[in-house]
């Protein structure tokens, strides 16, 4: 296992779609460990996800773990879940508003628009099938993993550039207003 580097904004990887694996590709031991390194990189980094791309692998693979995060101590718990070839629809059109960052656009934060309610589709790492639905901040999790592994950054869906802010100005300015916010959705529509 192995921490890797993460790509940054600007890096052309980060904008391409990502192939979908075979199972047989997913029980090789590359595979198997490009799924370790996820999981060490984004412990190290403390992400609450990351994905294949985002280390520079062009695989349509995604890990998601939400525990007790220093980052987003608001988000709820989400064990770890390894997401290899997912496919996500939303439910309704129902949408909140969410402030994100990521690993790949460093010290910056926005305002998204995510659904409340998706269906998500996808193999653990064993090849076993799910078919699940993720509400709230959970979705929104997985709608900005699953987003990476088609080329696109959250900055892709700031619906208004003047939320942009660093993270400092955020917890500055920002973060107490979204926390009071975003708790309350949290206890509306749960996870």
């Amino acid at each position: 296992m192995a921490v890797r580097e993460i790509l940054h904004v600007g890096n052309p990887t980060l904008r391409e779609r990502s192939r979908e694996v075979t199972r047989e590709e997913l029980a090789s031991p590359a595979v198997q460990q490009l799924i370790d390194d996820l999981i060490d990189t984004m412990h190290a980094a403390n992400g609450a996800g990351i994905a294949a791309p985002q280390v520079g692998a062009l695989l349509r693979i995604t890990t998601i773990e939400v525990n007790h995060n220093p980052r987003y101590p608001y988000k709820p718990h989400i064990p770890l879940t390894v997401v290899v070839n997912p496919v996500i629809e939303p439910l309704d059109d129902e949408q909140f508003e969410n402030n994100e960052g990521c690993l790949s656009v460093p010290n910056l934060r926005g305002n998204v628009l995510r659904h409340v309610n998706v269906r998500v589709c996808w193999w653990d790492r064993d090849g076993n099938e799910h078919d699940e639905v993720r509400r709230g901040l959970t979705a929104g999790t997985f709608q900005h993993e699953c987003d990476h592994l088609d080329g696109i950054l959250f900055l892709d869906r700031v619906h208004d550039t003047r939320s942009l802010t660093t993270w400092e100005q955020f917890e500055r300015f920002h973060r107490d207003a979204f926390v009071e916010r975003i708790t309350q959705f949290v206890r509306r529509v749960g996870s």
